[in-house]
């Protein structure tokens, strides 16, 4: 959304709430949040009642955006700026909110973006690069695979496509092995470095090809260039954070591949939407 756009929204907190609300219902057709009837009245408040069930909600209720109390400006200037790529403590200090109420706030749009994510299904196909990579401050000692206190990273990118990663718990064959077969249809043509966890690939129904990166990065074709592209765009904006715990650090990672899927979109009006969308039962 661009800044003129944007700037229409912001006007008053009646003009944020029509947009928000705007979100909320289809051709602004309210039901009931528990039993799905569209038989409701109004009452006090702003809020509404059941008529089949007599549940009272209002616009917000079940929603993520209800929970963290503040106006809807707010939330509206929230998004922008996290948008923009702004650490929750500079946020606190432009929209002029406490830094522990815009960190719930922040937190809330992460746990929203994996949330929405959680619900595609559908296979990756075609052609596949297939990556590990390790997320964590800077340390003496050894890098890469083995390296101590640092979290691995499995990551699945679709050429022309999207990429899709995940924490996972350590880099063996069967970890990376079952990640793949979850998310990548059967018969793709899977490229890979040499590590030997990706050896069984090809018995897995998949076309394997390899590049050994200690002789060039790609031929041809095989490369992953892609990934290895992926793991410096994330850790070049998870520098901005200086230092996430490992609890949250998986939020931040999906953040980052909402962000690279994303880059081309309108990454505002996503957000928006997300927030205004039910929180799942199980959370």
């Amino acid at each position: 959304m661009d800044l003129r756009s944007f700037e229409s929204l912001i006007r008053t907190e009646n003009t944020a709430l029509r947009f928000l609300r705007s979100l909320c219902w289809k051709n602004y057709r309210r039901f009931c949040t528990r039993c799905r009837s569209y038989e409701i009245y109004r009452i006090v408040g702003k809020r509404f009642r059941c008529k089949r069930c007599k549940y009272t909600f209002h616009d917000f209720t079940g929603r993520w955006v209800n929970k963290v109390r503040i106006s809807c400006r707010d939330w509206l200037w929230i998004i922008k700026l996290f948008e923009l790529e702004l650490s929750a403590r500079k946020i606190s200090q432009q929209v002029g909110l406490s830094y522990p109420t815009v960190l719930k706030a922040v937190t809330v749009i992460r746990m929203a973006i994996v949330a929405n994510n959680s619900v595609i299904e559908d296979l990756l196909g075609g052609e596949i690069e297939l990556d590990e990579a390790y997320f964590g401050g800077r340390r003496k000692g050894k890098r890469g695979r083995g390296a101590a206190n640092k979290v691995p990273v499995f990551g699945i990118l679709e050429r022309d496509g999207v990429v899709r990663v995940e924490t996972v718990k350590d880099v063996s064959a069967e970890t990376l092995l079952n990640l793949t077969i979850k998310t990548v249809r059967r018969g793709s043509i899977v490229y890979t470095d040499k590590f030997r966890s990706y050896d069984a690939l090809m018995c897995c129904g998949y076309r394997h090809l390899k590049i050994d990166h200690h002789k060039r990065f790609s031929t041809g074709k095989v490369y992953i260039n892609g990934l290895e592209g992926f793991w410096s765009y994330a850790k070049e904006r998870l520098i901005k954070h200086h230092g996430v715990s490992k609890e949250k650090f998986p939020l931040y990672l999906k953040e980052m591949e909402f962000r690279y899927n994303n880059r081309n979109n309108s990454v505002f009006d996503l957000l928006a939407q997300y927030l205004v969308n039910f929180v799942p039962d199980l959370l």
